[in-house]
């Protein structure tokens, strides 16, 4: 039963279908994986019995003939989705034990399409973070480890959960969200495939919120083939969000494996940045010619207003937080603090449950809103925010995709950045861009540094592209033939 936790999510999907195993079996072999797994503690919240009862009905399903999709294909849920009277905490003390009335979108058309939901998944608080360091329910530890060294690694943020869980094989595929880089960084930290789509292309209705204009939900999963069968079902129109686009979802898994001979491929000159190790530097490089053997044209395309992307994010992404956030005011639910007075109430529920790194980017995000400061910084974000949009308009009037790194450096160590919130924020500095301009961006993982640590390149496309990133991203895929896995030594 071991071996049924090292199954791609296709592999799984036709070996049910073929009966070679039973959706019982799949699910119990990941559950002991998980419980097995416990100190990457990438699982805040096991839900075995449930997962049980699901592949047992899902096996009823398959013998009836009554298969859907992901009829019995057992999932992680970041534990920032909804999920009906399971509990939801959205890595926060001040959500407490909070159990949703609801399911979100995402998470209902996944259990529509027959997944199984093994538990909830680690992440930084709110996701704000790029190290699942700022979690109440303590840090993810990255599956992988240096070469001759057990220092624990960061998985990467704010997804960290969900990429160890992929990466470490306790589950077929997980749900993340992507709000400047957190599905796309934890995947090429963790040696796993991870897209953000268009923004609207998933409906955002039921995850609890951090920054509305740019948070965007995606999958995570160990093939470029399983992130397109993920997002297939995890897409689709959505009435309840009023930015949900109203347009088809398509078959994402029809574009794998289609030539992209002849496309044109922009290499952007503004993302080599000073500094850059030459590892991640050669990746890209391989990542062009790999492309080039494929039959692609490659060109350089100026993207000039890159080198703003960061202020502007960590300016306009704080701003969304402040107002989000408001509501967690021990009145309605959760956390609540007592005190003599009213604003003592809402003082000492907010001191207590926000985290220092929430509580940052809160006041940051009140101070650019507030009178005298609104022009000065969150207007002139704005508009810098249209220009970068700007950029990627013009760049794709030439191209019809872009290849970038995914993150500067390969996984960290854990706490080696947590003095230093700037240093932290620079790791976002390829991906948040692509949330500013609410494009489709995918990582995909294509080498390993010299301490054996994985490396990631990055696919952007035009607005509901995602089409032509699953044939890249499987092109890069076959190409790299990454097939490392970490040794286990939990």
């Amino acid at each position: 039963m071991a071996a049924a936790t090292t199954l791609t999510l296709k592999g799984a999907i036709d070996g049910l279908r073929a009966k070679a195993l039973s959706a019982e079996e799949l699910t119990a072999a990941h559950i002991a994986a998980v419980e097995q797994a416990r100190p990457l503690n990438a699982y805040v919240l096991e839900t075995p019995e449930a997962a049980i009862a699901g592949a047992r009905a899902a096996d009823a399903r398959i013998a009836r003939g009554e298969a859907r999709p992901l009829e019995g294909i057992p999932l992680g849920i970041k534990d920032l989705f909804c999920t009906e009277g399971v509990r939801t905490t959205a890595g926060s003390r001040i959500l407490g034990s909070f159990k949703p009335t609801y399911e979100s979108t995402v998470t209902a058309n996944l259990w529509r399409d027959g997944a199984v939901m093994l538990g909830k998944l680690n992440m930084d608080e709110f996701a704000m973070g790029s190290s699942n360091e700022s979690s109440a329910h303590g840090p993810v530890v990255n599956p992988w480890r240096s070469r001759g060294s057990n220092q624990p690694l960061t998985p990467g943020g704010s997804s960290g959960g969900s990429a160890a869980a992929v990466a470490a094989e306790l589950c077929l595929g997980a749900t993340a969200t992507d709000t400047g880089g957190s599905i796309r960084q934890p995947a090429a930290f963790t040696g796993t495939v991870g897209i953000k789509p268009t923004y609207g292309r998933c409906s955002r209705w039921g995850i609890v919120a951090f920054a509305s204009s740019l948070d965007q939900a995606g999958p995570i999963a160990r093939t470029v083939e399983d992130a397109a069968i993920l997002l297939t079902s995890m897409a689709g129109h959505d009435p309840k969000d009023s930015t949900s686009l109203d347009v088809e979802t398509p078959d994402f898994a029809s574009f794998v494996g289609k030539s992209i001979k002849g496309l044109k491929i922009g290499v952007p000159k503004e993302y080599r940045v000073e500094g850059m190790p030459a590892e991640i530097e050669a990746l890209w490089a391989d990542g062009v010619r790999w492309l080039k053997e494929a039959g692609c044209e490659i060109r350089e395309v100026s993207l000039p207003h890159t080198r703003f992307a960061l202020p502007a994010y960590y300016i306009i992404a704080p701003a969304e937080a402040s107002s989000n956030l408001a509501r967690y005011d021990g009145m309605r639910f959760g956390l609540r603090v007592d005190g003599e007075a009213l604003n003592d109430v809402y003082e000492g529920t907010r001191a207590k449950g926000f985290g220092a790194e929430v509580q940052r980017r809160v006041l940051i995000g009140t101070y650019v809103l507030s009178h005298g400061y609104y022009d000065a910084y969150y207007l002139k974000a704005q508009r810098v925010r249209r220009r970068i949009a700007d950029d990627f308009s013009a760049a794709f009037d030439e191209v019809d995709a872009l290849l970038t790194p995914t993150a500067p450096s390969a996984a960290f160590g854990l706490g080696d950045r947590a003095s230093d919130p700037v240093a932290m924020y620079l790791n976002d500095i390829f991906t948040v861009t692509v949330n500013l301009a609410g494009l489709p961006g995918m990582s995909v993982p294509a080498g390993l540094d010299a301490q054996g640590l994985p490396l990631g390149l990055q696919l952007i496309g035009r607005p509901l592209d995602e089409g032509t990133l699953f044939s890249l991203g499987y092109a890069l895929e076959q190409a790299a033939g990454f097939a490392a896995k970490p040794e286990r030594w939990w």
